[in-house]
C-alpha cells in the first residue's frame, strides 16, 4: 500500500474535477489546496482567475501558476523578516519547474497546448479541437501530485 501515491492521485482528481467543473488550469491547481493552506475556495478561485490560459496570453502555464501560488501560500516568506523563508520558495519553484519541464518540455502554455491561445485563430482551434479539456487536464493533474510531493514533510 503506498499512502503517498493515493494522496498524489487524491489531488489530482480533485484539480481535475475542479477543471472539469468549470474552473480554468490555475484555478483548479489553486482550489486543490486552498483550504489546506488557509485560504477559502471562492477566494482562491478568484485569485487564480487571471492566470488561466497562459496568463490569457499563452505564456506561463495555468497549471504551472496555480502551482506557484501554492507554493508561494506553503512556503510564505518576503517582508522584513521573510528574506530565508523567500529564498526557499523560490528554489521550490524551480525545483517544481525542473520537474515539470522534465515531464512536458516546457511550462509555456502555447508550447504545451500546440496553438497559440492569444491569437483569435489559435483560441478557436484549440476550442474547436478541446485541446483545453484533452491536452491541459494532464498539466492540471501533474501539478498538484508534484505540488503534492513537494509539500510532504522532509521535502
Amino acid at each position: 500500500y503506498d499512502q503517498e501515491a493515493d494522496m498524489e492521485q487524491e489531488i489530482s482528481a480533485i484539480a481535475v474535477g475542479h477543471f472539469a467543473s468549470g474552473c480554468n488550469c490555475s484555478q483548479a491547481v489553486l482550489a486543490s489546496f486552498a483550504q489546506r493552506l488557509g485560504l477559502e475556495t471562492p477566494m482562491a478561485i478568484r485569485l487564480a482567475t487571471g492566470f488561466g490560459v497562459g496568463m490569457a496570453r499563452g505564456g506561463a502555464c495555468g497549471a504551472v501558476t496555480g502551482a506557484v501560488m501554492v507554493l508561494g501560500l506553503a512556503g510564505g516568506g518576503g517582508g522584513p523578516g521573510g528574506a530565508a523563508a523567500k529564498t526557499a520558495t523560490y528554489a521550490r519553484v524551480q525545483e517544481f519547474y525542473d520537474q515539470f519541464i522534465d515531464r512536458h518540455g516546457s511550462i509555456i502554455c502555447r508550447d504545451l497546448l500546440g496553438v497559440d491561445p492569444s491569437t483569435p485563430q489559435g483560441l478557436e482551434q484549440a476550442r474547436r479541437e478541446q485541446r483545453f479539456q484533452t491536452v491541459c487536464t494532464k498539466f492540471v493533474a501533474d501539478a498538484a501530485a508534484l505540488v503534492e510531493t513537494m509539500l510532504r514533510p522532509g521535502n
